[in-house]
């Protein structure tokens, strides 16, 4: 008897609890699997492309790092209405994703062929952390997870037919693909170099900058040496890439560390609790925060300590000022800040297309949407870009430069933007009334922005929602609620 998505009565099913990727879930090892598998992803060129053209993950990579988490949770969990949705919510993202190269070769984000790929480095970056953990997979477990991995391309593409049958022609599928396609893409040479050597502070430590840069000295480029180290060698060779002098020894000690936490007691290392963890902010109302804003507390101290201990007159970080500048309010941003944390989405340093797109798509996962109300958020923001190019794109060359938005801040908060407002505000009043409940207002700050405010009257106005929104977002001020969603790394 074949097995099926749910397997035999005498086999564990192939999603959900039982399955090979739930036992993986909460397992260290697939923090350095994968980055491992995203730099094989992004070596290939329509990914590549992709990802540097539209992803947020160089300017918002805890962000990035929570949502793939919270999706690969759903399309493995057992319920096969949620497994449904989210693929449908992945495929309409992935239809908006399509372009050219910096060689005008054209990339195409439901190209099947390519997210096949994608999942194969999953699988294969799966089975060797196993393997370099000294944890090697005997060949049923190996064939079962491959199973699953491919009801995981069916139920994206319908049918896992780009993937092979069976795990042996998938041994030479993947050899071909790494050695005939793979390359030294932009968007693997960022995540191997650029993305360690200036990942921003996760909302646990943004308040002590100077401790978190000291951290990331050191494991900014130990983690690029490691995974350097752990790519496939025809794919190292043909790339260049340059490896460390004892890199291989302290990948290996670094997989049998993670691997060391099987014999902690079951439910010790929680995967979702820790994403959250670094993500929450200490003025959310979530029961953890005091514990968050006492543990910020001490590293504040412990960054001032390291401040004292510098070289007097060194630079402070970059991306942190020491002092707010002169004459500027409190509670209110830099064009320049403004245009960094909030705007710039893809961290290219221009407003584009993709940066609003980003900000649409941020949106439409946090709120859940269905396809009705996403494209009706995803066409305000449309029309507002195409108001800023016309108001801000000075120079014509399709795009706003941080100078360029700097001069002429005030044209953000035009009728398109408060359309946007407008429409996320329609997806939040659920029972059309024309105002925003206690029920509603607090599902829209928990689920979408962590937040769980108190509305003295009990309701929340369209007038009142559409000036805090167009206030946040046309860089007036910050925003305890909005800032976690957009500005937030």
């Amino acid at each position: 008897m074949t097995t099926g998505i749910t397997g035999t009565a005498d086999e564990a099913p192939l999603f959900g609890p039982g399955s090979q990727f739930h036992a993986f879930f909460d397992d260290p090892r697939w923090a350095l699997a994968m980055i491992r598998a995203t730099v094989l992803e992004a070596a290939h060129p329509q990914i590549g492309a992709a990802l540097v053209d539209n992803s947020t993950f160089v300017a918002h990579p805890w962000r990035r790092l929570r949502n793939t988490f919270l999706s690969m949770r759903r399309m493995f969990g057992a319920d096969p209405a949620v497994r449904e949705r989210e693929a449908a919510r992945l495929n309409r993202l992935h239809a908006r994703m399509s372009g050219s190269d910096s060689r005008g070769r054209a990339y195409d984000a439901m190209d099947r062929a390519t997210r096949a790929w994608v999942v194969a480095t999953l699988f294969e970056s799966a089975v060797t952390m196993c393997r370099l953990s000294g944890q090697p997979l005997d060949q049923d477990t190996m064939e079962r997870m491959y199973a699953e991995y491919r009801l995981f391309l069916a139920a994206l593409d319908g049918d896992a037919g780009e993937l092979p049958d069976d795990l042996h022609h998938f041994w030479r599928y993947f050899d071909r693909i790494v050695e005939d396609e793979l390359e030294n893409t932009e968007a693997a040479r960022v995540i191997l170099y650029r993305l360690f050597d200036h990942l921003p502070a996760p909302a646990l430590l943004d308040g002590a900058p100077t401790l978190w840069a000291a951290g990331r000295a050191v494991a900014g480029p130990l983690l690029g040496a490691i995974t350097v180290a752990s790519l496939p060698e025809p794919y190292r060779r043909r790339a260049g890439l340059p490896e460390m002098p004892g890199a291989p020894t302290v990948m290996q000690g670094a997989y049998l560390a993670a691997g060391m936490a099987r014999f902690l007691p079951a439910g010790w290392i929680n995967a979702e609790s820790i994403i959250e963890l670094l993500s929450l902010s200490p003025d959310s109302d979530d029961p953890r925060a005091r514990s968050v804003a006492a543990l910020r507390d001490r590293m504040k101290r412990a960054s001032a300590l390291l401040r004292l201990l510098a070289p007097l007159g060194a630079d402070p970080e970059p991306g942190h000022a020491a002092a707010p500048p002169a004459g500027r309010q409190k509670g209110r941003r830099s064009a320049e800040e403004f245009f960094r944390q909030v705007l710039d989405q893809t961290g290219d340093g221009h407003l584009d297309w993709p940066d609003l797109a980003a900000m649409a798509r941020e949106l439409s996962t946090r709120l859940d949407l269905d396809e009705p109300e996403e494209t009706r958020l995803y066409d305000a923001f449309a029309a507002w870009w195409r108001e800023l190019q016309a108001a801000l794109d000075t120079d014509g060359d399709g795009r706003v430069s941080a100078d360029e938005y700097a001069a002429a801040v005030p044209s953000l908060a035009g009728p398109a933007l408060i359309r946007v407002a407008e429409v996320l505000f329609d997806a939040t009043d659920k029972d059309g009334s024309g105002s925003i409940d206690a029920d509603e207002y607090r599902t829209l700050f928990r689920t979408a922005f962590h937040r769980d405010l108190t509305v003295t009257d009990g309701t929340y106005g369209r007038s009142a929602f559409v000036g805090d929104f167009v206030s946040f977002m046309s860089g007036r001020r910050t925003s305890a609620p909005y800032d976690p969603l957009l500005a937030d790394a």
